[in-house]
């Protein structure tokens, strides 16, 4: 029940993965992996067992397996085997006869258990088959001229494994609501090609569990889940976790939903790309079906075939479309150097701003004139467009594909400007760089009405429920663009750095800021003098006493007191190296800049030195590249790389082997340094975080840091008059440029 106001997404907080039941087609026990006591089983074990579940409960696995003509021994050894090699994946399924019929033992350890999960083994004419047909369909991912084709051909191998009446190949957009973009199902079917899905239909944790485990199957809908029994004494709180179980029930709200569209069985299979769920391949019958275990592996690996066919078309799709962008940046770049002039260099010559992006129109607000290019909103417009972006929280840029929901006076002009990217050149003189995509109108067919229904029953309570209708509901969907890519997003980034340095070099970067430095300077010394004094010196106090009574009294603390003790430790000393990010940050502004010709091998071997020190624990390569000498101050310098490779090494810790590679080369006019890693990436999207004071981006949250070192090095590379630019993608590593002038800064 729910009451008269809810939250229509609390199905997105169903406990899915201990639902506490398993399909009635199989059987389950776990046991504790060191003395092989079962403490949970289901209920219906009875039937393989001649026991009762209950007496099981409590017993070590041979009393299971003395019922049974199960052989005891080989049974123990293989799981003594398997725990030692951690090699649960690789021995299953394990073949084995129990009361005169085959059965498929599928085992592994979740949570201190160890799970075991008995069910039907299928034909095994089948498996010659499935052989047959897994080299074909190889054959034909190699083959596929278009993504339609490939993703037909899978539909249609799939269906031949696991006989399935339908086949679809279900593809997720960005805001998680999906699209059949494949089918493959017998005749007398109707089509669900094309038709759109809402994102409630496969709730967030459903999805986060198709990332987890990859195929799922729902063998009858209509069957009675089997309820999972627990030993004596065993924490209700602690139910047993089947998110990696082949035989997990279904939730009631699901298995409803599967009714009401006809569906007695269901299979999916997830589609990856990088790690994320790209699509489904969701198999759907209308009577009970069981595809055993090994029909389902095949049928698992045409899915990874698919999704490294697809990684491999889109990753090479987004680099073309990468270079291409770059090269065009890097004539705006050329352009800038050579006229000096902004308005000139990314409106007037053969190669303009609007070049550097798939926009149809853009405009340049500067120096209180608007320059337009190709088609865009009216001059009145763009003006009160930039007004909002100067009070929104607008950070260094601003993308979406939906402007009118950020700024409803967009619905005026969506014909020419639905989409909208911008940078920010400079807040307070109310001048950037705009990109618009027009507005998309899109005729969206719902398989049904997407708003779930709620049913108001008897004393005026409303349930939630999944819709009973699929029949086809057409939308239609206004004030949206096609999405920017993250190329454009990193060309974008790239090109508002080039054009900072060329306003920083003329005489608008003085305008507004003479009484505000003086301002900040005199707040900055303040600041200095309070950190240095007033907080460093009680900080050294803590940590002063804090060891003395570790050294001297520690032998009679307990263990938990003496880790206190530590931790006080630790901690002052993460607060003492934070006071000093921020006095080197104050100070950066007002340092006398000592310039001078660097080795640059001499600085980034010592730097490497230095960190394959700290981190010998794990396996870490740094390899440098050219070193071209720079100019600049060796202090600052020292730091701004340190910086970087230290951060780069941080965030490549989650990988096999951590790679970082940092190489220069001279231009005419510069020398340019990258540092590349394999790390977490991140998503371009958030870039104009990077280097903001205090700021760190989602997925660094869990790495130690202060957010305070790009904060620096931004402000190294400022005083030297470089430039500081990065591509990213998350899970595929970061690579960092920055540029610093072969002539020395004054």
């Amino acid at each position: 029940m729910i009451p008269e106001s809810f939250d229509l997404t609390n199905c997105d907080r169903e406990p899915i993965h201990i639902l506490g039941h398993i399909q009635s087609h199989g059987y389950l026990i776990a046991i504790q992996p060191d003395t092989y006591s079962i403490v949970h089983t289901s209920e219906n074990i009875s039937d393989l067992a001649g026991i009762p579940a209950a007496r099981l409960l409590g017993q070590s696995i041979d009393t299971l397996l003395t019922a049974t003509d199960l052989p005891v021994n080989s049974l123990i050894e293989l799981l003594n085997v398997t725990r030692r090699n951690e090699s649960w994946e690789s021995l299953n399924p394990h073949r084995m006869t129990v009361n005169g019929k085959s059965w498929n033992l599928i085992m592994h350890q979740h949570q201190h258990l160890v799970l075991l999960e008995w069910e039907p083994v299928g034909d095994d004419r089948n498996t010659l088959i499935n052989q047959q047909l897994i080299s074909q369909a190889l054959t034909e991912v190699q083959s596929s001229r278009t993504l339609a084709e490939l993703l037909q051909n899978t539909a249609r191998r799939v269906k031949t494994i696991i006989g399935f009446d339908r086949v679809m190949v279900y593809q997720f957009n960005e805001d998680w609501h999906g699209r059949v973009v494949a089918e493959e199902k017998d005749e007398h079917l109707e089509s669900f090609l094309g038709l759109h899905y809402p994102a409630s239909d496969i709730p967030r944790q459903a999805r986060e569990l198709y990332t987890i485990n990859l195929v799922r199957l729902i063998a009858d809908v209509s069957s009675v889940p089997s309820p999972i029994l627990s030993a004596p004494g065993w924490p209700a709180d602690e139910p047993l976790d089947l998110t990696h179980s082949v035989l997990r029930a279904v939730s009631p709200v699901h298995i409803q939903y599967l009714k009401n569209m006809g569906v007695q069985a269901s299979m999916s299979i997830s589609l990856l790309y990088r790690g994320k769920l790209w699509g489904l391949i969701s198999c759907h019958n209308s009577t009970p079906h069981f595809s055993d275990f090994t029909a389902r592996q095949a049928a698992k690996f045409v899915s990874q075939l698919l999704s490294a066919a697809l990684e491999f078309r889109k990753d090479k799709e987004d680099q073309t479309n990468l270079l291409q962008y770059q090269q065009t940046g890097q004539q705006l770049h050329e352009q800038l150097l050579i006229s000096d002039d902004v308005v000139r260099a990314l409106t007037k010559l053969p190669v303009t701003a609007l070049d550097v992006t798939d926009a149809t129109g853009a405009a340049l607000v500067f120096n209180n004139k608007v320059y337009r290019l190709g088609q865009t909103p009216d001059e009145k417009a763009i003006r009160a467009l930039t007004d909002w972006m100067g009070t929104a929280t607008t950070e260094s840029f601003l993308e979406t594909n939906r402007l009118p929901a950020l700024y409803p006076p967009a619905e005026e002009f969506r014909a020419v400007g639905a989409g909208l990217l911008a940078i920010v050149l400079s807040r307070e003189l109310n001048e950037y760089l705009l990109w618009f995509k027009p507005e998309q109108v899109q005729q969206v067919t719902w398989a049904g009405n997407p708003d779930k229904p709620v049913t108001v029953e008897d004393g005026g309570m409303r349930r939630l429920s999944p819709r009973t209708s699929f029949a086809a509901w057409t939308e239609i969907v206004r004030n949206t663009s096609s999405p920017w890519t993250e190329a454009e997003i990193s060309v974008v980034v790239k090109l508002r750095e080039d054009i900072l340095q060329i306003v920083t070099r003329q005489a608008n970067e003085i305008r507004l800021l003479n009484q505000r430095l003086q301002l900040a300077y005199d707040e900055l010394d303040a600041f200095s003098y309070t950190v240095s004094h007033d907080l460093r010196t009680p900080l050294s106090s803590i940590r002063c006493y804090a060891e003395i009574l570790l050294e001297e009294y520690g032998q009679d603390f307990t263990p938990d007191a003496q880790a206190l003790f530590q931790k006080v430790i630790d901690s002052t000393e993460r607060m003492r190296r934070l006071i000093r990010h921020i006095l080197y940050y104050s100070r950066m502004g007002r340092t006398e800049l000592d310039t001078q010709t660097i080795n640059m091998k001499q600085v980034l071997e010592g730097i490497r030195e230095e960190i394959l020190v700290t981190e010998k624990d794990r396996s870490l390569r740094i390899e440098i590249g050219d070193t071209p000498p720079i100019v600049a101050d060796p202090t600052m310098a020292l730091q701004l790389f340190t910086n970087l490779l230290s951060n780069a090494a941080k965030y490549t810790q989650l990988a096999h082997e951590g790679v970082v590679r940092v190489k220069g080369h001279q231009t005419d006019g510069e020398v340019i340094y990258s540092v590349e890693d394999n790390g977490i990436g991140f998503d371009m999207k958030q870039a104009g975080k990077m280097f903001d004071l205090f700021k760190r981006l989602e997925n660094a949250r869990n790495f130690e840091g202060s957010g305070v070192g790009l904060a620096i090095v931004k402000r190294i590379i400022n005083r030297h008059q470089g430039k500081i630019w990065f591509h990213s993608e998350p899970n595929q590593g970061t690579v960092f440029h920055v540029s610093f002038p072969i002539t020395p800064a004054d």
